[in-house]
């Protein structure tokens, strides 16, 4: 992908269309793309996103149930640890990409990985697909359209600056203008030999 920011966003606005068809936060994926493949990840990736994204919303109805908002929010919790895992499964594929570029010595390392820069850029296509779903709505009002509109506006230039600074930082790994060092992110909470409320549970019995 030399272009890897803007094929990025393809995949992921289809896999919002695909979502949108449904519009079920229980309905299957529908990866068109080989599993070996990045675009595969990608679109996983976005899914994941949209699904979870949706979740966010239906915990937050004000007459949701205890139980049924518990439930949900075990959901999200095991949706953030997938989340995670797919970015460090993008980051693996950029990693072997990138594994045998000689490095300048005057090379430096970034503050954020590609693929936490592509999990920003699968957010943003869900925010701007929404938002662009607000200023088309016939029952708000004429101020919220234009909130909407400039929300809008801001979220596309994000798009087009994250896209762009995206594309030089594998451009620069690509020439050994930087190299890639990634850290996995080891959260505690997940981990029953991690999370004291967890394992303290055994000497509750």
């Amino acid at each position: 992908m030399e272009n890897l920011s803007g094929e990025s966003y393809l995949v992921f606005e289809q896999a919002i269309n695909d979502y949108h068809k449904t519009d079920d936060v229980n309905a299957s994926e529908q990866n068109p793309y080989d599993e070996q493949t990045i675009q595969h990840h990608l679109y996983r990736k976005n899914w994941i996103d949209a699904v979870q994204w949706h979740l966010e919303d239906i915990i937050r109805h004000p007459d949701i149930h205890p139980k049924e908002a518990l439930a949900i929010k075990r959901r999200i919790d095991q949706s953030n640890q997938d989340r995670t895992d797919l970015v460090e499964l993008i980051d693996d594929y950029f990693l072997s990409q990138y594994q045998d570029v000689p490095v300048l010595a005057s090379a430096t390392i970034n503050t954020e990985s590609p693929a936490w820069a592509i999990d920003r850029l699968s957010i943003l296509a869900l925010k701007i697909y929404h938002l662009q779903h607000e200023t088309e709505r016939v029952d708000a009002n004429e101020d919220h359209i234009a909130k909407c509109k400039q929300k809008l506006s801001v979220l596309l230039e994000q798009k087009a600056d994250l896209a762009l600074a995206l594309n030089q930082l594998l451009d620069d790994f690509a020439n050994g203008r930087k190299y890639m060092k990634v850290y996995k992110q080891m959260k505690m909470y997940n981990d029953p030999s991690l999370n004291p409320v967890l394992y303290n549970r055994k000497s509750d019995v």
